[in-house]
């Protein structure tokens, strides 16, 4: 064997040690960062129906309901009823929230139309999730589709349907996606008001990382998306939310978001030109307030930001 090969063969065996450090090491941050993401915090609900009946004198017909997804797996969320026959709305809540951040809502938008609204709880969100890891919407998009199929099953108090022929969903973020994803597969959903929507579950995933760990590296998130697909074993569809609006025809859809939504702001600009011109599409991407920010507003924000979205399925559910 010539020196100049015996020392490229010396070298090589001195830098496995080393590389196989370092795989073992990228190995390792990956799976922290997805198992880390894939676990949103979990915090007290805002507010719960009991809770909200003991605050205040105004009747609250709201119920725990639980229902299986498409996978076999629980779920579970309240349910408002309200007028038999009338539509119903179901509202999705953004990743890192629960179906307590959008209740207030819900309330108010039973009480101003006598809809059925459904509140979810999705996937590794809530106290003591159903299920305990989130997929950033990949799965979610499912799961939405199996809370409508189970608003079919309702029965009012005489033992007739509860909820009309057509359905509203409202999201935000994650919600959103899932939301869109749902009306896809469920022509009776007639509205859609979406709030910062994304464009792939891993524009959501992107988000949840930079939260959990402070940093927005391109590096980083390439890890954190094939950690995902390893971990989901092959079970996470990354869909463009283009795609799936562009398959959305003759349906009225609002359009949310605002500078404070960061790069959704510009996704959702996008999404909204990829309707057919078919379907009726109203826009407001200038908001003050986002969904995302819901929970922190003052009153008056979030009393005009839930004005702005009863208004719209009062309009295209109702009066019509």
């Amino acid at each position: 064997m010539s020196p100049r090969r015996r020392t490229g063969r010396k070298l090589l065996t001195a830098l496995l040690p080393v590389l196989l450090v370092l795989v073992l090491a990228a190995c390792g941050l990956t799976a922290w960062i997805v198992y880390t993401a894939a676990h949103p915090p979990r915090r007290a609900y805002l507010v719960t129906p009991d809770k909200f009946s003991q605050l205040s004198e105004r009747g609250l017909r709201a119920t725990e309901e639980a229902w299986s997804n498409h996978d076999g797996t629980p779920a579970r969320g309240w349910l408002i009823r309200g007028r038999e026959g009338a539509p119903a709305v179901l509202l999705f809540h953004h990743y890192g929230a629960d179906r307590s951040w959008l209740f207030n809502l819900g309330v108010k938008l039973n009480e101003t139309t006598d809809v059925t609204v459904l509140l979810p709880d999705a996937r590794g969100h809530g106290e003591n999730p159903a299920v305990a890891t989130s997929s950033f919407g990949a799965k979610e998009a499912d799961d939405a589709a199996a809370a409508i199929e189970h608003l079919q099953t309702l029965q009012s108090e005489g033992g007739r349907p509860l909820v009309g022929d057509s359905l509203g969903v409202f999201g935000v973020e994650m919600g959103a996606y899932a939301a869109l994803a749902a009306a896809q597969k469920h022509a009776r959903v007639r509205s859609l008001a979406l709030d910062s929507v994304p464009d792939t579950p891993d524009a959501v995933l992107r988000s949840a990382v930079e939260g959990h760990t402070s940093f927005d590296n391109d590096a980083l998130q390439q890890f954190a998306r094939l950690g995902a697909r390893l971990y989901f074993f092959g079970d996470y569809r990354n869909t463009s939310s283009c795609t799936t609006a562009e398959s959305l025809s003759n349906r009225q859809v609002l359009l949310l978001s605002g500078p404070d939504a960061g790069p959704l702001y510009g996704q959702t600009q996008i999404v909204s030109k990829c309707f057919p011109t078919s379907s009726t599409t109203e826009v407001h991407t200038d908001l003050p307030l986002v969904g995302l920010k819901l929970a922190s507003a003052s009153p008056e924000q979030g009393e005009a930001y839930d004005r702005r979205v009863i208004e719209f399925f009062d309009r295209t559910l109702l009066k019509q």
